[in-house]
């Protein structure tokens, strides 16, 4: 594979009162997953390595400067909705700029959105996973309904119906824009609106309710949804209490933007968000009132039928912010190698040099841990024990790197001093858009919680990931003293909740060590579970210890050629 050259330096005018000199070429033109060692390694590893001629097209897609403009427009002109036509009739329609389709697009020909579906093979959700990661470091906004598309499918296969008519163009690899009945479009995406404003995370505390039609199966929904992500889409997923029900029975729903007779469903888009960050893709309020909706999975059971659903988009999270993590480093990289400053390239200066070390060590950390959980996704359908593994690491993985990427992007920042600060850098974007993972489908407390209940439904449930972590025993003291605290700790459930976000911490840090120890060089595993788990490290980035091969560990995340 041919590694592409970054773009050169745009002729610009001549300044009449001084040279513009020691300024970094413009970014753009590296193929990510040439660049990629951790990512590339962490297919072939999983299972995927088939897919690499594939992701390498994408990567080489995403590589061009145009492509990367997109994902800076997108933002910049941030979605806008229009409730009514000038007629008065509500319509509910969300304008998007011209870029945001032209890479919704790019990725549904890539099968962002459908690879595990179209083609059910082995490495095919590892592989989805990987083109996520790509994905994610041009514009991640995107990704929110091509993850909901992706991770609904299954779902809506508890109504073979629904399944039959809908997952061929959930499926395609066109894209279709327009607002039109589903009939009449080649390609289709779903959404999910599930939260409330009483309950947020706690679907149990949610009020709206079903009232059952003549026609069987299709209900009126009557209600509200605090946040519904992405509402231009063709169609979405919802929960509400079938009217009768015991409190808390909360059933899962379809509902078409367009309904059967080519009419729009009734229900009213109230507002779009202003949000911090993912200011590309559209969050809204949403109110029910009499919208018809159709039953998938059975009543009562809602949250059982939506949760695999769930475990796909954090998921999706996850490969998100290790997306945002590795890129940040790069760009940082690319910057600080020409960017001079008292005498010499910043990434030579001896301080540099341990802040890009550290946050190298973090990111490739974060990809093998990706990677892992998307094998054992992968393997989940033949294996009870990759099934139980997956069941507890999503969580733990979507928690642990959500609250990593934000650091990661802002030490990645700094290291740009005033440029990054900048928006043209797009260094701020990617600082804004890290926090989302962390709040998209469960915040922290929430996921920590949601190991404890994987716990109590099965006692056993840690042991998978603890044998994971024990295939590195003895090749490192700090986490062999690492699983003793572990081993202790998961024998004594009434005193967890407190410290529930210690263990998962500690249990996504095991995790790393172990995939490090055994797959990546001693440079970088050595150094990781010196600082991570040893402590040899401060409170910031830039602060491991003396001992660290700093350049060693800084060529391997950027040298295209690097062993």
């Amino acid at each position: 594979m041919s590694e592409t050259t970054p773009s050169p330096a745009r002729p610009a005018a001549p300044h009449a009162t001084h040279e513009v000199f020691n300024q970094p070429t413009p970014y753009g033109g590296y193929n990510l997953l040439q660049r990629d060692h951790a990512l590339r390694e962490g297919l072939e590893r999983e299972g995927a390595a088939w897919a690499a001629p594939r992701l390498d097209a994408l990567a080489a897609e995403l590589a061009d400067p145009e492509v990367i403009r997109h994902g800076y427009m997108a933002n910049r002109y941030v979605p806008e909705l229009h409730t009514h036509d000038n007629y008065g009739h509500r319509i509910n329609e969300v304008q998007l700029h011209h870029s945001w389709h032209e890479l919704i697009r790019l990725a549904r020909r890539h099968e962002v959105h459908s690879l595990p579906w179209r083609e059910p093979r082995s490495g095919s959700h590892v592989a989805r996973a990987a083109s996520s990661v790509l994905m994610a470091q041009v514009e991640s906004g995107t990704l929110c309904p091509l993850h909901m598309t992706y991770a609904g499918v299954p779902v809506l296969r508890n109504n073979a119906a629904l399944s039959a008519q809908w997952e061929p163009r959930l499926t395609a690899t066109g894209y279709d824009a327009r607002y039109r009945p589903v009939e009449q479009k080649a390609g289709a995406m779903i959404g999910m609106a599930m939260t409330e404003k009483q309950g947020g995370s706690d679907l149990r505390a949610n009020t709206t309710v079903a009232r059952p039609t003549q026609e069987d199966g299709v209900y009126e929904l009557t209600g509200h949804k605090w946040f519904f992500s992405a509402p231009m889409v063709d169609c979405f997923l919802t929960v509400a209490q079938v009217e009768g029900a015991a409190p808390g029975q909360i059933s899962c729903f379809f509902v078409p933007f367009w309904l059967p007779d080519g009419t729009r469903n009734r229900f009213a888009i109230m507002r779009l968000k202003d949000k911090l960050g993912n200011r590309s893709n559209p969050s809204s309020e949403i109110e029910y009132n009499g919208t018809l909706a159709w039953r998938v999975g059975d009543e009562g059971k809602g949250i059982r039928t939506i949760i695999e659903m769930v475990s796909l988009t954090r998921l999706g999270c996850a490969s998100i912010s290790a997306g945002i993590m590795r890129q940040t480093l790069f760009r940082a990289l690319h910057h600080t190698q020409q960017r001079s400053a008292f005498g010499a390239k910043l990434i030579d200066k001896p301080l540099m040099s341990n802040v890009l070390a550290d946050l190298s060590l973090e990111s490739e950390a974060a990809t093998s841990l990706v990677m892992r959980l998307a094998g054992s996704i992968d393997r989940a359908a033949t294996d009870e024990n990759e099934a139980r593994f997956s069941r507890v690491v999503t969580a733990i993985t979507k928690y642990w790197l959500a609250k990593r990427a934000s650091a990661n992007a802002f030490e990645a920042l700094e290291c740009h001093g005033g440029f990054g600060y900048i928006e043209d850098s797009m260094m701020p974007r990617f600082y804004r858009e890290a926090p989302v993972q962390s709040v998209w489908e469960g915040s922290g407390n929430v996921i920590c919680l949601d190991v404890l209940r994987a716990i109590d439904r099965d006692p056993d449930a840690l042991q998978p990931v603890l044998r994971e972590i024990e295939m590195a025993k003895g090749m490192d003291a700090h986490l062999d003293a690492t699983i003793g605290w572990l081993r202790g700790a998961a024998g004594q459930r009434e005193r967890m909740e407190g410290i529930a976000r210690r263990l998962v911490e500690t249990l996504a840090l095991a995790l790393q060590a172990s995939l490090l120890l055994r797959f990546s060089p001693a440079c970088v595993s050595q150094a990781f579970c010196a600082s991570r788990l040893g402590r040899d490290w401060g409170f910031a980035f830039g602060t491991l210890g003396p001992q660290v091969e700093f350049r060693k560990i800084i060529e391997r995340s950027w040298a295209a050629d690097a062993a």
